[in-house]
This record gives structure tokens, sequence and C-alpha cells, in this order.
């Protein structure tokens, strides 16, 4: 009977499982809302549990000092959970725990790491099989949450990996991009924090049509750059006309950072997301590795601010299952 066979598979499905989900860039200059790169470290894990009760019965957090909510309807991870469990009809019951990785509104993508997490997690505990796409858009629900808008450049490449242009639209659509061999990133967040939500707010809602034809300019030569692996087109069109004249002025010593990143030898520098981190383009690992600690010397002499580094290869893996029980 077909009673028994859906015991026979919820018998075999698993009591838990654990995904790592990494940090990323955003914006990458000229592409707001639409480029992002998964980075090496930090990440976000999320373990699902089968529990007893309904729905999504307790959210836990650690790592996050006692900032992110445990209340399920402002979890991202857990907003993203029940988002797969509706795509799947599914009644079951599930307690979520969270580790954080990534610093609070650090501009490294931490609530969209946690919602990706959280749904491949869920996903692989009831045996749905989504596709990439699905998931993506259970994670959306989450990052919404946390960010107040509705855009997938920082969720696609915590899922998928490496440098991702995500097309706006439903359903979003993810295309990844290849890169020059010698990409590497450099990013310093220093220890100061910008709230996504605000930063978002102070955009307004219009631009002037000459940056936003700089900024479609820009964006178009960004990927013929990546394309054709050209350092020249890539460094000239990592230029930011819309968002980041805006919000640089919540990140003090920002202009003297990102000079600091481009004397240290970095090809083009600029706010990640909406900041405070900021992050280079640079050719090499050892490169990388000099303007990360340029960049961290200006943040403690321009703001007094210590930074934390990151140098990630371009081609950094997505969400990943740890383990399963």
């Amino acid at each position: 009977m077909v009673r028994g066979a859906e015991m026979s598979k919820r018998d075999a499905l698993p009591r838990s499982v654990r995904v790592f989900a990494p940090a990323s860039v955003s914006n990458l200059g000229c592409g707001f809302d639409i480029f992002g790169m998964a980075l090496e470290r930090p990440g976000d894990e999320v373990v699902v549990r089968a529990a007893i009760g309904t729905g999504i019965v307790s959210v836990t957090v650690t790592g996050d000092l006692g900032r992110v909510p445990t209340d399920p309807a402002r979890n991202a991870a857990a907003l993203a959970v029940e988002g797969v469990l509706a795509r799947l009809g599914s009644a079951a019951s599930v307690a979520i725990e969270v580790h954080k990785g990534i610093p609070m509104a650090s501009g490294l993508g931490g609530s969209a790491a946690s919602a990706v997490a959280g749904a491949v997690a869920a996903d692989a505990l009831l045996g749905g099989d989504l596709d990439r796409t699905a998931l993506l858009e259970c994670a959306m629900i989450g990052e919404r949450k946390g960010s107040g808008a509705n855009h997938a450049d920082n969720a696609a490449p915590s899922l998928i990996g490496g440098f991702v242009l995500v097309l706006p639209g439903a359903p979003p659509k993810m295309v990844p991009l290849p890169t020059p061999d010698d990409l590497v990133v450099a990013v310093a967040h220093p220890h100061m924090e910008v709230e996504t939500r605000q930063a978002r707010e102070i955009l307004g809602d219009t631009i002037p049509l000459m940056a936003g034809v700089r900024q479609w300019g820009n964006a178009a030569g960004m990927v013929a750059g990546l394309l054709q692996g050209d350092w020249e087109l890539i460094a000239r069109c990592m230029c930011d006309a819309v968002a980041e004249p805006v919000r640089a002025r919540l990140v003090p010593g920002f202009e003297q950072v990102k000079a600091a990143a481009l004397d240290a030898g970095a090809e083009a520098a600029g706010l990640s997301g909406s900041g405070p981190s900021v992050l280079a383009l640079c050719r090499g690992r050892p490169a990388a590795e000099r303007v990360a600690a340029a960049m961290a010397r200006a943040f403690r002499d321009a703001a007094g601010v210590n930074s934390d580094t990151v140098v990630s290869g371009a081609h950094a893996g997505g969400a990943r299952i740890l383990e399963i029980e």
C-alpha cells in the first residue's frame, strides 16, 4: 500500500543534518544587487533536527552574543526552513540550531548564509531533493527578513559558490561567471557595523540617468572582462556609480582604506555589500595578502579600529552538507 511505502521512506530519513554555507561579498562595485562571490571563509552552520511537535518547535543560536532572534518568524534560517516545508507540503516538526561564524552587520552576507544553510539542511532532512532555484527562493524568504529587500546577490554565491550573476525576477536565475585563474579577493572587516536595512533606506528609490548609464556600462564591462580574462577591463569597470557614493559615509576611513588597497597593488577596491567591509580584487594570493594587511592598517590609522581580514580565491565552493545522522 502507499501508506507502507510512505512509512518506509520516513523511517529511512535522517534524524539531523548539519550544513555549512559560506560568507560572500556582493555588488563588487557596479553589480548592485546582481553580483556576488562566495568566500572560502568564514561561514555559518545550521543543524536541522527531526522533532516532536508542530512545525518549527525551537530555534537556538550560538556565536552571536545573543543578538540573532530565536523567534522563528524573525530568524533567517527558520524562515528559509519554513519555506522548504511549505514547498514540499510537509507537516514535519523540526528543531533548528544556528551557529554563527559570520560577524553581524559586516557586509559579508551573514543572514543569507544562515538562510541558505537552513534551506539546504531542511531539504536534505526531508529527502525533498529541491533544485537549486527552489532552494534559492526558500533562502530568499529568510534573507528578506535580514536585509529588508528581495535580492539574492549574497544567497546565490553562498548556495552554489564562485562568482555569480543573479538576474532578478520570478524565478531568479543564477548565472555562474568564469573568472581569471589568478583572481583573489582581499577583504578587511573593521570592528564596526553597518545595518543593512538602514544602508538600503538611505539610497532612495531613484538615480540620475547618467549614473544609471555608467552603472549599466560598468556591469556589462565587468561581465565581458571576466569572460575574457581582461584585467584592465575588470579594474576599470569595478566602479559603483549608485550605492557606494552614498554609503561610503557610513564607514569611517573608507576612502583611506580604498586608497591603501590600490597603493598596495589591488586592481580595484570598494565596499562589500552595504559595508563596513571593504573588498579588493587582486592578481594572485601574495598580492591579496599584502593588500589585506594594508587595508587593516588603514582602518586602524584612519578610523582607530582593528580589522579581521580574509583572503579568498574566486572559486570557493557553496553550501555543503557536513554531517547527516
